[in-house]
């Protein structure tokens, strides 16, 4: 698993603008797959779920604050696993 992990953070580092790392706000499926162990499918169901939930379109996306809070996660422990 942690040479996956190393794979994972080699593809998706930040991307700079003017000196400064960008965060990212949206959440994907492959970030629920790495925070919660399940599978792809599991993980686009899931956001239909927080989407459902929320209220939102489909072409709206779920924030990483979003997903957190629906799945009552801090934020501190989510964000090094996926940023």
């Amino acid at each position: 698993m942690a040479n996956v992990w190393g794979v994972y953070k080699r593809k998706h580092r930040f991307r700079r603008t003017n000196g400064r790392a960008v965060k990212r706000v949206v959440i994907y499926p492959k970030d629920i797959m790495i925070i919660t162990g399940k599978s792809e499918r599991y993980s686009r169901y899931l956001i239909k779920r927080i989407k459902k939930h929320l209220n939102k379109q489909d072409h709206q996306i779920v924030s990483i604050n979003e997903f957190c809070s629906y799945m009552g996660l801090k934020i501190d422990e989510v964000e090094p696993l996926i940023l």
